[in-house]
């Protein structure tokens, strides 16, 4: 066991959101302003559901142009709060949260390096703060300068979020499909899935196993009954979500055994080159599969994590499958991408690299060294999140200087996977959702179109996988009593982007004055959504309230007044 499973009082459903709930099924209209059911951990705080309650938060609807709302969440035990405010009356507007005052409480002190969100803590007594000014902070919002467009948010629907879904009562399964894809959860759009097996399924698989070394995949013929099971639950996910057009992304781990130089699922192993082609068409034949069941995939990547077969082997004990740069190219040039775009699946979209961002430019570069057309094929670029502590985003600034046309999705991240970390979910730490805020708001500050987080959702000790590869995940399921989910600090994080950043949402220049302190405890970066509307998301990281005016180029100044360890969703016209 790598995690403590802290022992969880009995369920306290608040008496307004019970009644809410009840009056709303009597009447046939669920209302969904329902508020977290917060239970407080060892690590912090999560929001209880079951089978009969779970909190929803109704999009808010700007009425008229002199309307603010304020969507808050904060480390005192705010989730998803609303505070309203009328701009034509110019007060400052306060976020109220738990009274600050506790002498006996220890602080977490951050030092935070903007070019990395890297974390320190250290607990220091509160009493240090009581007497300690307000700072205030100006933001200026520009909306005449717009970068990128924003469109794509979501999670992996991997074998084991499948396996842990199906063992919950529907009512649950439901609840996790509309917390993550309906408008009233976080409004997910993309689901990311392996073609065959990842390192999380119950034991590493592919398709065509056997026969051995049949090149025209003679056994690849319908979808396998796990991939069917994952189908029958995303019918599921897109009627209870109610998302209308699903994007799935498609990535394999890797070939089968008998395609590979080691005859092995992991280790030192590429694909052999006579199976270039077999391993295209091994892409097509899945793309077509998924098709026939109306459940037709949006975008393939190049592969998961390529290095994990040529040096990460020492430490990546799960399936793999090794490329160099230079064999990925010729793989793409001369084989996937003829075969994609001369199928009837032409349309989908083909994603690069799925690596660290320490691999970037660099691997384009040596692609276009060994086929100068390769790059041609690529509608993306993929990047993993998990080192981007000690890498800076500079080196996907000069990718997207080299390829601008190109979209830039992250397509994984999680926590629990470093030596210094613990190795499962840290259940309700705000710490870890504190990690998330700062990558998003990094990321989309830096060109990135979208993100896709891992494992929707996963168990107490943050598996079940056949490799013992436990992280975190935004949604815990208890999968002892399998009556509860938990949503965790992570979950409330990326909704702060994904749930208020509808498609086509397009980022606008937000700049903090006089930001020249690196270890400025406070992020923003803002957006103009579809209907004109403004969204900035403001992280606000100290231990102290701040007061932010926003000095926006065409509403003037807005005054805020912020919690401590808190961060908001701010929406205007």
């Amino acid at each position: 066991t790598h995690c403590f499973w802290p022992e969880m009082p009995d369920m306290k459903t608040p008496l307004l959101g019970f009644l809410t709930t009840v009056i709303a099924i009597s009447a046939g209209a669920p209302d969904w302003q329902l508020p977290c059911d917060l239970r407080e951990t060892s690590h912090g705080s999560v929001c209880v559901c079951n089978s009969t309650y779970c909190d929803y938060l109704e999009p808010p609807q700007l009425t008229d142009i002199s309307q603010i709302v304020v969507i808050s969440s904060s480390k005192d035990g705010l989730r998803f709060k609303k505070t309203t405010g009328d701009l034509s009356k110019k007060k400052p507007i306060t976020i109220d949260d738990k009274q600050f005052t506790d002498e006996n409480f220890k602080a977490d002190a951050i030092v935070v390096d903007q070019e990395r969100a890297w974390l320190q803590l250290a607990n220091i007594p509160q009493s240090l703060f009581i007497n300690a000014s307000i700072k205030t902070y100006r933001i200026f919002v520009k909306r005449e300068q717009s970068f990128q467009n924003v469109s794509i948010f979501g999670g992996a629907f991997t074998g084991t979020v499948s396996y842990l879904l199906k063992e919950l009562p529907v009512e649950l399964q439901d609840h996790v499909y509309r917390s993550y894809f309906h408008p009233v959860g976080i409004a997910y759009n993309t689901i990311r899935m392996s073609i065959g097996g990842s390192d999380f399924d119950m034991e590493p698989w592919a398709y065509n196993e056997l026969p051995l070394h049949d090149p025209k995949l003679s056994n690849f013929t319908e979808l396998d009954p796990r991939d069917l099971q994952k189908v029958e639950q995303l019918k599921r996910l897109k009627i209870i979500g109610k998302v209308d057009s699903l994007k799935i992304m498609g990535a394999a781990w890797s070939a089968p055994t008998w395609m590979k130089s080691n005859n092995r699922w992991t280790g030192f192993g590429q694909l052999k080159s006579e199976y270039y082609q077999t391993w295209a068409l091994y892409h097509l034949k899945f793309l077509e599969l998924m098709r026939s069941k109306n459940m037709p995939i949006w975008a393939i990547s190049t592969g998961n994590e390529p290095l994990n077969g040529v040096i990460g082997f020492f430490f990546v004990h799960f399936m793999s499958m090794g490329w160099t740069p230079w064999q990925q190219a010729i793989w793409l040039n001369d084989n996937l991408g003829p075969t994609i775009r001369n199928s009837a699946e032409s349309k989908v979209l083909i994603f690069g690299n799925d690596d660290q961002r320490y691999t970037y430019p660099t691997w384009f570069r040596k692609m276009r060294s060994s086929r100068n057309n390769s790059l041609n094929y690529l509608d993306g670029l993929a990047v993993h999140w998990y080192w981007d502590e000690l890498i800076g985003p500079q080196l996907i600034d000069q990718a997207h200087t080299d390829m601008p046309n190109k979209l830039l999705l992250n397509t994984e991240s999680c926590i629990g996977d470093k030596p210094w970390q613990t190795h499962g979910p840290e259940l309700g730490s705000w710490q870890r959702g504190e990690s998330y805020m700062r990558a998003y708001t990094q990321d989309l500050t830096h060109n990135f179109n979208g993100w896709l987080d891992w494992n929707l959702v996963l168990d107490e000790q943050g598996g079940p996988n056949y490799v013992k590869n436990f992280v975190d995940a935004p949604i815990i399921v208890n999968a002892t009593s399998r009556s509860e989910i938990y949503k965790q600090p992570i979950f409330y994080a990326i909704g702060h982007f994904s749930k208020f950043l509808p498609p086509d949402s397009v980022r606008i220049e937000t700049r903090i004055e006089n930001q020249s302190n690196p270890f400025t405890q406070l992020s923003v970066v803002g957006f103009q959504r579809p209907d004109g509307s403004v969204a900035l998301i403001i992280y606000n990281g100290q231990n102290l309230p701040v007061d932010v005016t926003l000095d926006d180029s065409q509403r003037g100044a807005i005054q805020l007044r912020l919690p401590p360890r808190s961060w908001h969703t701010v929406l205007y016209k």
